[in-house]
């Protein structure tokens, strides 16, 4: 059974007993004499006439009156996070509803795409000095729950043990929603609700969709959610590991912390009528955390469905993480843009699976690889492009001649198709092992994979080393041997290649992403009827796996702010934010400064935003940025977005938007400085900080960058006599750039520091000449 908390209760009565919040009951909405289409509706609540109990109950009004049947297209109706509602609608409908009064916008339903043990101790979590304070946290924590939208969830992981917590907050409203293959007697005191969402899915696909059965609950068929979940907030297990690579104690990074699941995603993607209806029924349940490790393209804020729905949550004191993408090395790829969005990149941990191709030469090539070996290695052929098309080089299905791979090592190129996929694509051809080969988009990035046959993935120079070899004539020959677990590997931590980066094309003048976290070969619980590869054909079971991305690194940051909002539970989200990124840190464990896994080259904040996070310094950060709902107001006024859609992000009917305000202005813990034609040389911005450390506290101002621009700041030093105090400071960037219209990105540093606390701030510096 599927269920919304505020699922059209007036329309079950209004219409006979007919059903929505029961999935036997659902209706085919294409059924109703034409192709319908889903489309998001929001609603003006000013406009809701008083005789309507419920926003639910006007909306169906609403549909009913344009003649509309709400029992056959009516799908969501939402009222916390957004107001408005979902609905399958015929093309005539549009107009129809386009101009009814109380309507703002009908935008399309979109599909958003998933980005899809060693992490406590990499973040200082588990250090000694740190543990009385984090056993405090760990009890603190009890009474904040993260929702975790994404695939469901496996309830039987060990990881969602909930033996020694204690019974779910008295404000916690969640249910857990039975469903086929899911009773509601699946969820605890760890895990404390799950529900699910696909009426927005099924509308889109026919009414059905292609779900079977077994899909309508909020079971996790497909892994990613339960990893994800078991990241943010999964109870200590000891002895975890896949298939023996790993080993040690899993644990979430707020142990302590309760979880909901929200299933929003199905195969072939998620809605947004359904991520919509995940947040606001999660915060209706009482969720304090939201974690959303998916993402779709740029889009204006008024027409990005997690954008409005985050807006509402963060109204109401949710702090909201996402994923940025896994687009990267490009730039400007950065998905989940919104200011009041934390959006979270990748990077890589200190540890590592090696593994290596052995050449007859002697030569020992080193990569990486999750495969569990059996028996000894030995020397086998080697083929490079196992037929006549270039296309068998990426080993895409039904590219491979199994009379020229069979029985041999197939060399293969990173790219088009997924890493797992080419293992089956060279296991299915005959073949008996791979090395998987990065190309220059990949660059020297290494991400292990658990394939199904022998293999072993290598960086660009390595490759192009074994690639020159394979094709140098004769009869090449290569071994591959397999290394187990490897720690303290240098430098880490290195942004990932695949991690999406900016600049931020919604609006240039918020740097996103914010920060990095560990999203490179992550363990964490899994799906019991699910492989390792995520592969139909991968008949291995396991309790946990290890996969990478920015889904990876999301649930680190939301587990993190779990903690935050225990040990600060009167701080906004964007305080939390805030001390978030303030207290990152720039420099790998080799005393140099964050590298770029795409090239080796020196990462940027297009990369990292304000840093890598360091959970540690975040708990007592001096002073944070703070922003009110007001201010995110005022910011899209900044916009030019009209009256109307600043409504619909909002939901406030009153908006009086300031003269002269600038995007720049928002009171945001990083400055993305913007350069434009019509503007002159110089910019001038206003921020200010809430003392949240000892009282009188002094802070001077120093500032970092390049010689291209000239920074001023005024007052150069803060003092805060009392905590809570509020001063304002105001920068002035001038541009110097000889040729501006042609200057490249360039990067500095804004820093408050006083005898106890740093407080810094990234800046970027783009021309648009």
């Amino acid at each position: 059974m599927e269920a919304h908390a505020h699922l059209l209760l007036c329309v079950l009565v209004l219409l006979a007993g007919h059903s929505l919040s029961n999935a036997s009951g659902d209706t085919d909405v294409s059924s109703s004499g034409g192709t319908t289409a889903t489309y998001i509706v929001f609603m003006d609540p000013a406009a809701m006439p008083a005789a309507h109990p419920s926003p639910a109950h006007w909306h169906a009004a609403h549909l009913q009156s344009l003649s509309i049947d709400p029992a056959r297209h009516l799908l969501y109706s939402y009222s916390v996070a957004a107001h408005g509602f979902a609905a399958a609608l015929l093309p005539h409908h549009l107009a129809l509803l386009r101009d009814s009064p109380g309507v703002l916008q009908v935008v399309p339903d979109t599909v958003f795409q998933l980005h899809t043990t060693r992490t406590p101790e990499f973040l200082g979590l588990l250090s000694p000095a740190y543990q009385p304070a984090i056993r405090n946290l760990d009890a603190a924590s009890h009474d904040v729950v993260i929702g975790v939208l994404d695939t469901g969830v496996w309830p039987e992981s060990p990881s969602f043990a909930g033996g020694d917590l204690p019974p779910p907050p008295a404000h916690w409203k969640g249910v857990c929603e039975a469903g086929v293959d899911f009773p509601a007697s699946a969820c605890g005191r760890k895990l404390v609700g799950a529900r699910s969402f696909s009426r927005g899915f099924r509308a889109a696909n026919g009414g059905r969709g292609g779900m079977g059965v077994g899909r309508r609950s909020a079971r996790d068929r497909d892994g990613h959610g339960t990893h994800t979940a078991t990241t943010a907030a999964g109870a200590a297990v000891a002895n975890a590991s896949l298939f023996g690579y790993a080993t040690g104690t899993a644990r979430g990074m707020a142990p302590g912390a309760r979880v909901a699941a929200y299933k929003v995603c199905w195969p072939e993607g998620c809605l947004g009528s359904d991520i919509l209806a995940g947040i606001d029924s999660a915060v209706a349940d009482g969720v304090g955390v939201l974690s959303l490790s998916l993402g779709g393209g740029a889009a204006p804020y008024y027409r990005d469905t997690v954008a409005v729905g985050a807006f509402g949550a963060a109204a109401a004191g949710v702090f909201v993480a996402c994923s940025a993408g896994n687009s990267g090395p490009s730039g400007a790829t950065v998905a989940n843009s919104a200011p009041w969005v934390t959006t979270v990149g990748a990077g890589t941990l200190d540890r590592d699976f090696p593994a290596y191709v052995t050449l007859p030469s002697g030569a020992r090539l080193a990569g990486v690889s999750l495969y569990a070996q059996s028996g000894r290695p030995v020397m086998l052929p080697l083929v490079y492009g196992g037929s006549r098309d270039n296309a068998s080089k990426l080993c895409l299905s039904g590219t491979l001649n199994p009379a020229s791979v069979r029985g041999k090592i197939v060399l293969c190129d990173r790219g088009v198709n997924a890493r797992v996929e080419k293992g089956a694509v060279v296991k299915a051809a005959g073949g008996a092992g791979m090395v998987l080969a990065n190309t220059a988009a990949s660059g020297e990035e290494l991400v292990a994979d658990s394939h199904l046959l022998p293999a072993v993935a290598v960086g660009k120079s390595t490759g192009d080393k074994i690639r020159d070899y394979a094709q140098s004539g004769g009869r090449p020959m290569a071994m591959l041997s397999f290394g187990g677990t490897a720690l303290g590997i240098r430098p880490s931590p290195v942004v990932a290649a695949f991690s999406s980066r900016g600049p931020n094309t919604v609006v240039p003048d918020i740097l996103k992403p914010d920060m990095i976290g560990p999203g490179v070969n992550i363990l964490a619980g899994w799906s019991g009827v699910k492989g390792p590869t995520g592969l139909a054909k991968d008949s291995r079971r396991t309790s946990f796996n290890i996969i990478s991305g920015t889904s990876m690194s999301c649930p680190h940051i939301s587990g993190l702010a779990a903690l935050l909002k225990a040990a600060h539970p009167n701080w906004s989200p964007a305080a939390i934010k805030s001390a978030l990124m303030t207290t990152t840190y720039t420099m790998d464990n080799t005393n140099s400064s964050l590298r770029d896994a795409a090239g080796s080259s020196p990462a940027t904040p297009f990369g990292f935003g304000a840093g890598h996070v360091d959970p540690q310094k975040a708990l007592s950060p001096g002073l944070v940025y703070d922003i009110s709902t007001n201010d995110y107001a005022a910011f899209l006024c900044s916009l030019d977005y009209s009256a109307t859609h600043i409504r619909v992000i909002t939901k406030m009917s009153n908006v009086s938007c300031p003269p002269r305000s600038r995007p720049g202005d928002l009171n945001y813990p990083s400055f993305s400085v913007v350069f434009r034609k019509k503007a002159r040389h110089a910019v001038r911005y206003r921020r200010e900080l809430t003392n949240v450390g000892p009282a009188m506290a002094v802070y001077d101002v120093k500032v970092s960058g390049p010689a291209s621009v000239g920074v001023t700041v005024t007052p150069a030093k803060l003092v805060f006599k009392k905590v809570g105090q509020k001063q304002r400071y105001y920068v002035t960037f001038e541009s110097k750039a000889a040729g501006a219209g042609r200057a490249k990105p360039d990067f500095g540093w804004i820093s408050w520091v006083s005898d106890e606390h740093v407080v810094r701030s990234p800046v970027a510096y783009t021309w648009k000449m």
